[in-house]
């Protein structure tokens, strides 16, 4: 009698287990937290409540939003019946294989947005021998979007990934793999020149962040040596 109590309440935990999302349900746009992140939060939080054999710790709830953001607070005034309007990235860049010798790609925070579909289709097309540096700019290493991502597509002959962290001061507090492509601080127009020296063919530049990001940089490519007619801002 007690083995078949014991086999129902597996059975009654296993339904209650997370289901781990398909490939597909992830638009691989950076957000923050991702489906994979929101199924891993609650498959940790279901681990602990079957060892501990407690149900009521499925209930706990844990905030999505960045308590300091704008965007969060907004979001957290709204009430039933509000409208919202939204707006951007702007721009229709249309991109072609082997279109550019290489393209210097800057983004901030979810800026990284419409670099992921560029970037994914260079690296799964074989005959697109287009180079790819990417500068990727957030607050914090924890902050980084798509790390496992990013980190794969790095892998590629052609590929590059940079980080600029405004909010970390100590490479001794990066995982190895990061500290030889990593700055602290903001992406100056020190920086945008020592990135636009080392492109192995002539760039061609991606913006897109915040106003204020995307008009600093248009500026620094600028005078790195860069046309207008050679960059794009989102």
């Amino acid at each position: 009698m007690d083995e078949r109590k014991e086999e129902d309440d597996e059975e009654a935990w296993l339904q209650l287990r997370p289901v781990e999302p398909l490939p597909s349900q992830c638009c691989g746009s950076g957000c923050s937290p991702c489906v994979f992140d929101l199924y891993h939060r609650n498959l940790a939080r279901w681990e602990a409540a079957r060892a501990s054999k407690d149900r009521s710790l499925l209930r706990g709830k844990e905030s999505q939003c960045y308590q300091t953001g704008l965007m969060s607070r907004y979001v957290e005034s709204w009430r039933a019946g509000d409208t919202a309007f939204w707006r951007g990235p702007f721009g229709g860049f249309s991109y072609k294989p082997n279109q550019y010798g290489e393209l210097l790609m800057l983004a901030a925070g979810t800026g990284l947005a419409p670099m992921v579909p560029i970037l994914h289709s260079i690296t799964d097309n074989a005959d697109d021998e287009t180079f790819v540096t990417l500068v990727s700019c957030f607050k914090t290493f924890e902050g980084i979007y798509l790390k496992t991502f990013l980190q794969e597509q790095a892998r590629f002959w052609n590929v590059r990934t940079f980080f600029v962290l405004s909010q970390e001061n100590s490479l001794e507090q990066l995982p190895w793999s990061y500290r030889e492509k990593t700055w602290f601080g903001r992406l100056t127009q020190d920086l945008i020149e020592e990135l636009v020296r080392s492109c192995r063919r002539e760039p061609f530049a991606l913006v897109c962040g915040s106003a204020e990001f995307t008009k600093d940089m248009a500026r620094c490519l600028l005078h790195a040596g860069l046309a207008e007619d050679s960059y794009f801002l989102f």
